[in-house]
């Protein structure tokens, strides 16, 4: 078996997090793989060093280790290669991941194929870019706001060709299930259970007190443009927090659940409302 690792260096306990998952993966007979980039800091550990894609098409399953950012930019590895996905905590909150530090002995199931694969909704969003149509999948959101600019916007949202509704605010979060406990909960959105599909729409700093998230059924095509009453203001579009693309007043975005998911490998020893539990309520 090939396991490519994806450490985040920048959180403070993935290094030494990274060189423990690697010998318990090499003491469990698995070749365990690492961008060529690391061999300096890494080349004394038995470790296949390569070109990243090279090692993302010869791989079996990717391991993330970090938070829950890091997870997230690993998924588009894993979307585009096919390959499920293991997240491994070495950041704070760590949501999305499957195991702590402590639970490392868990690896040995990977071996065994004692786990199941937790096939997580993504979004796809639509948009102009650069003059260009592109397509890009969210796991957790798509926000379409004004850029921190201090502002507001007036957005239409249609569902099909029916008008939801024109929102005044500071922009509008677009997540789906798995998103529902970042961006959006922030904002005042509900938290929703990953095994149930939808996409929840969440104002950002609505000027108006009737204004409230709407779970829209999974099969809904959304389209979010400028209203007729919006100023010439630029908006963006920011797809799972990655650098935003600006949009004109007359570019709409449209919104759609994907015909594809994310693979994330799950051993199944905690519930999603004991992780509820754990890592939100008991830390507010």
């Amino acid at each position: 078996m090939n396991i490519l690792l994806i450490p985040n260096l920048n959180k403070k306990n993935a290094e030494g997090c990274t060189r423990l998952v690697c010998m318990e993966l090499y003491r469990l007979g698995v070749t365990v793989m690492l961008d060529r980039r690391y061999q300096e800091r890494f080349g004394s550990l038995p470790i296949c060093f390569g070109g990243f894609y090279e090692l993302l098409s010869q791989c079996d399953i990717i391991i993330a280790i970090g938070g829950d950012g890091t997870i997230i930019h690993c998924a588009k590895h894993a979307i585009e290669s096919r390959k499920p996905l293991l997240g491994i905590n070495a950041g704070r909150l760590g949501f999305l991941a499957k195991i702590e530090q402590s639970d490392l002995s868990l690896l040995s199931r990977l071996i065994s194929g004692d786990y199941t694969l937790d096939k997580r909704m993504l979004l796809e969003v639509t948009a102009p870019v650069s003059g260009e149509t592109v397509r890009q999948y969210a796991l957790n959101d798509a926000v379409i706001s004004n850029g921190g600019l201090a502002r507001l916007s007036d957005l239409d949202v249609f569902s099909g060709e029916k008008l939801v509704g024109t929102y005044r605010a500071d922009g509008l979060i677009f997540a789906t299930p798995t998103g529902s406990t970042a961006y959006s909960l922030s904002a005042g959105g509900p938290i929703v259970d990953p095994s149930i599909n939808c996409i929840t729409m969440t104002p950002v700093c609505p000027h108006s007190l009737s204004s409230r998230s709407i779970i829209f059924n999974e099969n809904k095509d959304l389209k979010v443009a400028a209203a007729a009453c919006q100023e010439e203001i630029q908006m963006f579009l920011s797809v799972d927090g990655n650098t935003p693309c600006v949009l004109s007043k007359r570019d709409s975005v449209f919104i759609k659940k994907a015909d594809i998911t994310v693979d994330l490998i799950d051993f199944n020893n905690k519930e999603f409302y004991e992780v509820i539990s754990d890592k939100i309520m008991m830390r507010g």
